[in-house]
């Protein structure tokens, strides 16, 4: 049973990721907006060089990827791997077509490489995976003795308020707006949560930093709007079922919830805890 909802899950998770990729990478990821302005720091820390081999899981629309590439140079080799079709095909038309350069579907808690990696990175996906140690595993196989892990994932929920302002409000009025099972999104959101699952996981030398990030939604109309114009269809429709007054209500209990990040010219301005590990095999 367990496994038929971890498919279930994963088949619903590629759906929403094969409908939004377009949205997300536009708003985010191209820019380097929001949770994204860590790209830069997730690279650095894990010291890429010339000539090194280099995956990037879960790499959506191949914003890291992109920076890996222009950090390995010619003589390296770099591989991005998705589940999400729609988010691998924007990865290719962003990253500029080259020899050692590819992207991959492929699912993270099932895939295996004949030859190893010097560096594996994961940005923003390992609180998606329903078996995370497993595809920690699957990682760590994946690289060489000497090689290296780099994961980005965002804080805890109180942390990163540009999320919980609006899903803590909306779980109150519709209970299963998150399918129940799912993972939550901020599991491995305290250094001792993470640090502790990659540490199972069999790796060594684990470091952990934290950065705080900032980002304006723009005023409360633009952040309630936009919220609504990029979620996925489904939950689209959960939040258009809710009653007039009611969903005039969950609007105001979101809009109370931002008033402690909005300035006196009406901008909102989050706070964005991101954490990054780094790892020895």
């Amino acid at each position: 049973m367990l496994n038929f909802k971890s498919l279930e899950y994963k088949k619903r998770n590629m759906t929403i990721w094969n409908e939004v990729a377009l949205r997300y990478h536009k708003r985010w990821a191209s820019v380097g907006e929001g949770p994204f302005q860590s790209t830069s720091k997730l690279i650095e820390l894990v010291n890429i060089n010339k000539g090194d081999s280099v995956l990037d899981v879960a790499c959506g629309t191949g914003v890291v990827t992109k920076e890996i590439r222009e950090k390995v140079g010619n003589s390296g080799y770099v591989v991005g791997a998705d589940t999400s079709t729609t988010a691998i095909k924007i990865a290719e038309k962003w990253n500029d077509k080259k020899p050692n350069l590819d992207f991959l579907n492929m699912d993270a808690e099932n895939f295996g490489f004949s030859k190893k990696f010097d560096i594996i990175t994961c940005q923003y996906a390992l609180f998606f995976f329903p078996n995370a140690r497993k595809a920690l595993k699957n990682m760590k196989n994946s690289l060489k003795k000497s090689g290296k892990i780099g994961i980005s994932v965002h804080g805890s929920r109180e942390n990163v308020p540009f999320f919980s302002s609006i899903l803590d409000s909306v779980i109150k009025f519709i209970p299963d707006y998150v399918p129940p099972g799912s993972p939550n999104l901020d599991r491995f959101g305290t250094k001792s949560a993470l640090r502790a699952e990659i540490s199972k996981a069999g790796f060594s030398k684990i470091s952990i930093k934290e950065f705080i990030f900032h980002y304006s939604p723009g005023k409360f109309e633009e952040y309630w709007k936009n919220y609504i114009k990029y979620i996925a269809k489904p939950l689209k429709e959960k939040l258009n079922e809710l009653e007039y007054s009611k969903r005039k209500e969950l609007k105001q209990v979101v809009k109370d919830k931002t008033l402690q990040y909005t300035k006196k010219n009406g901008e909102i301005l989050f706070p964005w805890q991101v954490l990054i590990l780094t790892a020895k095999h």
